[in-house]
């Protein structure tokens, strides 16, 4: 690995040659220097520790041992932060979800079909993938991130429904799934889920919170509401928006106005509205990501006397997102990721 600030050594695993040298002609356009590649994932595992390297582009779909395969060994054996390359369809939706579990910090949608004009069209924002994921701490990942934890299944005694959101970036599906499967059957609070993350996933997403929580999860829809244990995910590309809360089912709207922080769905945005509409209790998470999103929205839920939870930024892989919101003076509780889910029950609980 390279000690200089901001130097960064990568390795290519791709099953195709032709995309290796695409990739690897991308990276190091970019400033990003590729120490090797590799052809499959057991080609990975061995180059990998050989080279050390900072960041790991992995192919999720290769002969032999795959993508996902390949992430469980190496986080086990030589853990450092990869980029699954991904496809736009539903089986790499899947799969992709399957490499986050297993350790990987993010992905970056391959073109479709293996052409270079293409790759290079798309070149700019996978260097800038490169870069962020050589930055998150790998350290802080668990080995096993569909574990969770069990929060206690009491019943919530609020006088009105609560309303939950959780705010995520990068390396945040694990977090979050593990957040929504912890939560008992009876937890009755509305639930909100902004999860940076591109529109061709966030319906895939929202199915595997609907199989693997006690929640009825769906991704959100234009003109939806959400009622007492239910909760929706952000679609990818628009903002959410609270508009109305009647005391039992709070109505949302999905904007394309402006990126807030250069994202859509931004918590910010959402943050805002919540304070401004959702009867108490009001209770915001922050997770894992880069950059200061859900900064602003917290000062103002602290404002509207909402309850503020942080992810504890050592066991994040990309701590910014805590750091920033922590820095807001307004955040009532720093938590580890697997004390969260107890940690708003509790808040309701007392509320």
């Amino acid at each position: 690995m390279h000690d200089g600030e901001d130097v960064v050594e990568a390795v290519v695993v791709d099953d195709s040659q032709f995309m290796r040298v695409q990739i690897t002609k991308v990276l190091e356009e970019g400033g990003i220097t590729v120490v090797d590649d590799a052809r499959n994932g057991t080609d990975a595992i061995e180059t990998v520790e050989t080279h050390n390297p900072d960041v790991v582009t992995m192919d999720v779909k290769m002969p032999g041992m795959d993508g996902i395969e390949a992430v469980k060994r190496i986080m086990a054996t030589h853990p450092t932060p990869i980029l699954m390359l991904s496809r736009y369809t539903e089986e790499g939706a899947e799969t992709t979800f399957e490499a986050l579990d297993a350790g990987a910090v993010d992905f970056f949608m391959k073109p479709g079909g293996e052409v270079s004009t293409s790759l290079l069209r798309s070149a700019e924002d996978l260097v800038d993938s490169v870069r962020l994921v050589a930055q998150a701490d790998v350290s802080a990942i668990p080995s096993t991130s569909t574990e969770t934890a069990t929060a206690t299944p009491e019943p919530l005694h609020s006088t009105s429904p609560a309303t939950v959101v959780l705010a995520a970036s990068t390396g945040g599906p694990p977090e979050v799934q593990s957040i929504l499967s912890a939560l008992p059957e009876t937890f009755d609070a509305r639930v909100f889920v902004i999860q940076h993350m591109p529109d061709e996933f966030t319906a895939r997403f929202a199915q595997r919170l609907d199989t693997l929580s006690e929640l009825a999860v769906q991704e959100a829809t234009h003109r939806g509401s959400v009622k007492p244990g239910e909760a929706v995910v952000s679609k990818g590309g628009y903002h959410l928006v609270p508009r109305n809360d009647n005391g039992t089912a709070i109505s949302y709207d999905l904007t394309q106005s402006e990126p807030v922080h250069n994202v859509r769905p931004a918590a910010d945005v959402t943050l805002e509205s919540a304070a401004a509409v959702c009867q108490h209790p009001l209770v915001v998470v922050v997770l894992t990501g880069m950059g200061s999103d859900g900064a602003v929205g917290v000062e103002h839920v602290a404002d509207a006397g909402g309850t503020v939870i942080v992810q504890k930024p050592a066991t994040a892989s990309i701590a910014t997102m805590p750091e920033h919101a922590i820095e807001t003076g307004c955040v009532d509780d720093i938590c580890p990721p697997q004390a969260i889910p107890e940690r708003i029950i509790e808040t309701l609980r007392d509320s």
